[in-house]
């Protein structure tokens, strides 16, 4: 297959296709072009984001399976197998006469590199080694110093995974404050969040310039619903003073607090209905892990609020609700709220 019909037939499962590279095209046109078919035969679409609980049992299911069949002695040697040379060539061999990259998708309707990411980020066993030393955290320092972000390099050299290495350097390569935000950081954040937004909002939609370049007060965050997902690393280049999470948090409170200031959402009436729709509306999605759930979507059952709040809203309605919920799947406490809480909130309405 030629890499423009290839790019073409790909573009019914990602919409994002055009912005993939021509080497990642023909290899997704060999991984799983033919896998999205067969899933869209079956009506189940291709998906993105974050991973459901069924869908990590899957994975560590077909590692395991895959594992047996070969009598690779564990998941590290086989998805980590640079780690160890002296078997090497033999790992390699069985992997190409066993089919490893079918094998370890199977049933999974997601590109194959997100889930041999996935798989990697699972059995790697320097993901869980804990707080980072005072030694360690100068080591990374060090070895940053000489590699750069080359954080598959740095990772080797402390036995720690690439996705740690690359965050705890992002919050120690500045002096980070850890106390209560200042006025001036704030600003520095709401700022940020403004410039990174107004250049996506150009690029999807060009004809809003003017009426961004004439909006420079609060409403306009209102109305251009920046609960999005954002490029938190850039923002914290840009405030220079805090690390990315802690940009995240602080920008969820003040969107919330911005969103909701003078709203009664959760008052009287209002509260009610508001509570009933949420409810109805995660019993219409099957969900069964909260990771399934739209929650942009679900923000228009109780008003325009950010995702953030619709989440908070619904722990607290199953923390005051459902007995015994920690004990519950996700499915089963959206079936507790619709069949036991819905009738007396609609009572009391």
């Amino acid at each position: 297959m030629d890499l423009d019909t290839a790019r073409q037939e790909l573009e019914e499962f990602i919409p994002h296709v055009k912005n993939i590279s021509d080497s990642s095209i023909k290899k997704m046109a060999g991984r799983d072009l033919m896998r999205f078919k067969e899933f869209k035969k079956q009506g189940i679409a291709v998906r993105f984001g974050r991973f459901t609980q069924k869908e990590n049992k899957q994975i560590q299911k077909n590692v395991e399976e895959f594992l047996s069949l070969t009598g690779i002695d564990s998941a590290e040697k086989l998805l980590f197998t640079s780690r160890y040379p002296e078997d090497k060539d033999t790992i390699h061999r069985l992997k190409m006469e066993h089919h490893f990259c079918e094998k370890i998708s199977e049933g999974i309707p997601r590109p194959w590199r997100l889930i041999y990411y996935r798989a990697r980020k699972m059995f790697d066993p320097n993901n869980y080694k804990g707080r980072y030393t005072k030694e360690e955290k100068e080591k990374l320092k060090k070895y940053q110093a000489l590699h750069g972000n080359d954080w598959k390099k740095i990772s080797e050299l402390m036995s720690r995974s690439n996705l740690s290495v690359a965050m705890k350097f992002s919050e120690i390569k500045s002096a980070i404050n850890y106390g209560p935000w200042t006025k001036e950081e704030t600003q520095k954040l709401m700022n940020a969040v403004k410039e990174v937004m107004r250049r996506r909002l150009k690029t999807e939609n060009p004809s809003s310039r003017s009426s961004l370049e004439q909006s420079n007060t609060d409403p306009w965050i209102d109305r251009e619903k920046l609960h999005q997902q954002l490029p938190w690393t850039e923002i914290e280049t840009k405030v220079g003073s805090r690390y990315w999470r802690q940009c995240k948090q602080k920008w969820n409170s003040i969107l919330m607090s911005k969103l909701t200031k003078g709203q009664q959402l959760y008052g009287g009436t209002y509260g009610l209905q508001a509570k009933i729709n949420l409810i109805k509306r995660l019993y219409e999605t099957r969900a069964e892990d909260a990771s399934e759930v739209n929650w942009d979507e679900l923000s228009n059952a109780i008003g325009d609020v950010p995702r953030t709040y619709v989440q908070a809203k619904f722990y607290r309605l199953k923390v005051s609700s459902v007995p015994l919920w920690k004990r519950k799947t996700f499915s089963e406490i959206i079936d507790y709220l619709y069949e036991k809480k819905l009738p007396e909130l609609e009572e009391n309405l």
